[in-house]
């Protein structure tokens, strides 16, 4: 009985999904969000034709509908990922996309090593879930699109109970398959958060898929019609700002607000509404990287190192900042200073022409 009640709501979910991949098609959803969210469904799909015994038999298809099952959990962590505006490392994605092909051929085509590939693939599912939730719960802070922030706390709850939970109980007593209610339970998560996407989707949040626009360090626009509190706020950060607030380490805004005298959410519709920074890091960034580049082209200060500005700046390491600056520029912190020194010593030489 419940094996039957079990195929029936995963056609729903088939069904479901299906729908949903043709409203992504015809939306505006931003491409880069578009193309991991449709092989999201799509594995989800495979994923419900692979693990049940009464959708599909054995045959020679049966390992490249695994291949799209076991992708699932790849493109939910990246479609999150990139909604977050958290672009995974390049070699990360492409070493994770790696491990689950290795996994794969591993589970299907080497005789003999099957339960290999099959915890290869759950370990590394399960290390990409653990990312997203670390990512949209341990950076919630940072976001200042409210919507997102929404969207932050309860996706990678969701995707830890269905995704994770079934992952986890698979690697600890086996194939879900031979735990028929464990298998119900499970289509029915995926049913709602189908469900559920597609509604989200009938109309698209501009803030979270469809604008494109991202913070333009340097570019900040000037705020425009302020109430009074809002004007009295904006020139209190610009002070703060002036006076190096942004060097503090491990600034937050909930302690900038406190440093202001204003309650949270109304700096952070300040910065993000306003000023047009949809994260606080890349708030911060905006005045961390211009002294930076102040700091390295000045000559003065030729021999300080990297690191030692990084640290003034309020990074507590050499990455992040790395990071931040070729985000913003381009180029590393050292290829700045060596342009910088290049350009200078030919202008000096172009003077001392001038007047020789």
């Amino acid at each position: 009985m419940i094996e039957q009640l079990d195929y029936l709501v995963r056609l729903i979910a088939i069904g479901a999904a299906l729908m949903l991949i043709a409203q992504m098609v015809a939306s505006e959803v931003r491409d880069h969000i578009k193309f991991p969210l449709v092989a999201m469904v799509v594995g989800v799909v495979a994923y419900l034709l692979n693990a049940s015994p009464l959708m599909t038999a054995e045959g020679p298809l049966d390992p490249w509908v695994d291949l799209f099952a076991i992708s699932s959990p790849y493109w939910i962590w990246l479609f999150a990922r990139r909604l977050f505006e958290a672009e995974p490392e390049r070699r990360v994605a492409l070493g994770a996309m790696a491990l689950l092909l290795v996994g794969w051929i591993i589970g299907n085509f080497i005789p003999g090593t099957g339960r290999l590939g099959f915890y290869m693939l759950h370990i590394v599912a399960l290390a990409l879930i653990a990312d997203l939730v670390r990512v949209g719960l341990a950076e919630r802070n940072d976001d200042l699109v409210e919507e997102r922030r929404m969207v932050r706390l309860w996706l990678p709850l969701l995707v830890a109970a269905q995704a994770g939970g079934i992952l986890l109980f698979e690697t600890i007593v086996g194939a879900s398959g031979e735990y028929p209610p464990i298998q119900l339970a499970n289509s029915v998560l995926i049913v709602i958060l189908t469900l559920f996407a597609g509604v989200a989707l009938l109309d698209p949040n501009e803030a979270l898929l469809i604008e494109s626009e991202e913070d333009l360090p340097g570019d900040e626009p000037e705020p425009l019609d302020l109430s009074p509190t809002e004007k009295v706020l904006h020139e209190n950060l610009v002070r703060a700002m002036a006076e190096g607030a942004y060097r503090e380490p491990g600034l937050t805004i909930a302690a900038l607000a406190a440093q202001l005298d204003t309650p949270e959410h109304r700096l952070r519709a300040l910065i993000n509404q306003r000023l047009g920074h949809r994260n606080f890091s890349a708030f911060l960034n905006r005045h961390r990287i211009a002294e930076a580049k102040e700091r390295l082209a000045d000559k003065e200060t030729v021999d300080l190192p990297v690191l030692t500005i990084a640290m003034d700046l309020g990074y507590n390491s050499l990455t992040p900042f790395n990071r931040a600056f070729r985000e913003q520029t381009g180029t590393t912190p050292s290829e700045f200073r060596r342009l910088s020194m290049a350009n200078g010593a030919d202008e000096a030489g172009v003077t001392q022409s001038v007047q020789n």
